[in-house]
């Protein structure tokens, strides 16, 4: 879809590529890992594609531009970038640099990026809406340590919080991407129907909540400290997509897709390594809540009770993916 995008999509003669011989690109929620040196190196060989065939097209020749990259990895303050750094790709073909900061403000200076990219990072909403933990609140998240979709006013409260976050996202984006710039947002979502308790994750969340339940009996942290805990993650469903997407007046939709992932009872075959999955993306929210001692402990109770509970994984719904591609409107 990357690939299609650009060739379909991108300007070399709007975007003045051929004179500046500069092609910036962001990647927004990089993490740690190496997953996001496969999406700027996919990125990368399809501006190089159609470099070539530009030249092609107006030279004669299949040459490319000449383009020198560079690359901008963001993540939270607290991500660790000297770990991602020390896990380049030996030979890389860009100038990198390490941009930390919420993605939910600005980041870059106006009208400076040609290509953004962000892969599973926008289900993490800015913050958990204030009365999903407030016990005087009606749309109280008695119980539950996320949005499960079984309670309207909790489901609401997150909704809003997440349509209100992705207009955030998307202004502060369209200051900072060129006009007719790019940008591909992948992130995972609900068919319609479907509860996000019904799921792969929403089960595994249902299990960390009971797991923290037993915690809090046992007096390692007070009942109040679970009390006010809560996922700051949402998932939508595709007419939420639909919703808040097109509404931005900076913005044309170029595509929205969805696919379903991996199965989820391939992924929980191997229910440690499920668990540590869980813990790479947990640890740290969990232990600034609970204490870095927390984390360990839970994640083996975690894994015992899956276990237990193995079987009530076969039934569990699929969640899709939402593949988003947007153009910058030039005015």
């Amino acid at each position: 879809m990357i690939q299609q995008a650009i060739a379909d999509l991108l300007d070399i003669e709007k975007l003045k590529l051929e004179s500046s011989h500069k092609f910036q690109l962001a990647d927004l929620g990089c993490a740690t890992g190496t997953n996001t040196f496969f999406a700027v190196q996919n990125i990368i060989e399809a501006v190089d594609a159609k470099c070539k065939l530009y030249s092609s097209k107006h030279w004669n020749n299949s040459q490319s531009l000449g383009l020198e990259y560079q690359i901008f990895f963001n993540d939270h303050v607290g991500n660790d970038f000297n770990t991602l750094f020390r896990s380049f790709p030996v030979l890389w073909q860009y100038f990198a640099a390490a941009v930390p900061g919420s993605f939910y403000g600005r980041l870059f200076p106006k009208r400076s990026i040609h290509f953004m990219h962000s892969s599973n990072a926008l289900n993490w909403i800015s913050r958990v809406p204030k009365e999903v933990v407030d016990i005087n609140s009606p749309a109280w998240n008695e119980g539950s340590i996320y949005c499960s979709g079984t309670a309207n006013k909790v489901l609401d409260a997150y909704s809003t919080q997440f349509k209100n976050d992705i207009e955030t996202f998307l202004d502060a984006r369209a200051q900072e991407l060129v006009g007719g710039g790019l940008m591909m947002l992948i992130l995972a979502g609900l068919p319609d129907d479907v509860l996000l308790c019904q799921t792969l994750i929403g089960k595994s969340y249902d299990i960390l909540g009971s797991c923290l339940v037993d915690m809090a009996n046992k007096g390692m942290f007070s009942k109040e400290r679970l009390d006010s805990f809560n996922l700051p993650q949402y998932y939508p469903h595709l007419d939420e997509m639909k919703e808040v997407i097109p509404n931005n007046k900076y913005f044309s939709l170029e595509r929205i897709e969805t696919t379903f992932g991996p199965s989820p009872r391939d992924i929980t075959s191997n229910i440690e390594m499920w668990a540590s999955l869980l813990r790479s993306g947990l640890e740290g929210i969990i232990g600034d809540q609970f204490g870095n001692e927390i984390p360990g402990k839970l994640f083996e109770c975690y894994s015992k009770k899956h276990a237990e509970n193995r079987f009530s994984f076969d039934e569990v719904k699929d969640l899709i993916a939402f593949n988003i591609v947007l153009k910058r409107k030039y005015s």
